[in-house]
């Protein structure tokens, strides 16, 4: 079996790969992106969202100790669902990840005030990467703009 090389330039090797390449480098970043893009979302709707849209006791005690009751769980809930699905929507992607992260921060707070701390370092682990889908999606927002504006 022989080895087929290919030289590369320095510039070439030294380019930043972006999301959008259309080298083979790029093209797996893009479906590691797109993979992680699904995995949160899969989290977000199924684990996150789910027991308090359903009301299941675990997340009904927490919002309960709170004092936030049904209101303040179902709110949540839907939030995190329109988020998730959000991610699998391409002119929306950054701007879910980006509300999502702004979500984790307020989770993380919660967690240090009314549990301290228990499971603080969660959305803080999530925040990381929500950032990275917002920045490697980030010219969505443009469209999301021209949408916007196109309607008003």
């Amino acid at each position: 079996m022989s080895e087929t090389t290919v030289p590369v330039t320095p510039t070439a090797a030294s380019a930043p790969v972006i999301a959008e390449s259309s080298t083979a480098r790029g093209r797996r970043a893009r479906i590691a992106l797109r993979t992680l893009q699904v995995v949160l979302a899969l989290f977000y709707v199924i684990a996150s969202a789910l027991p308090k849209l359903i009301a299941h006791p675990s997340a009904a005690e927490g919002f309960d100790k709170m004092g936030w009751g049904s209101t303040g769980m179902y709110t949540i809930g839907v939030l995190e669902l329109a988020g998730g699905i959000a991610l699998l929507i391409p002119v929306l992607q950054s701007v879910a990840a980006v509300a999502l992260s702004g979500l984790m921060v307020g989770a993380f707070v919660v967690q240090l005030t009314y549990f301290d701390g228990e499971n603080a370092a969660t959305p803080l682990i999530l925040i990381i990467p929500l950032a990275l889908i917002a920045w490697a999606r980030r010219q969505h927002n443009a469209d999301l703009l021209r949408l916007v504006r196109r309607r008003s």
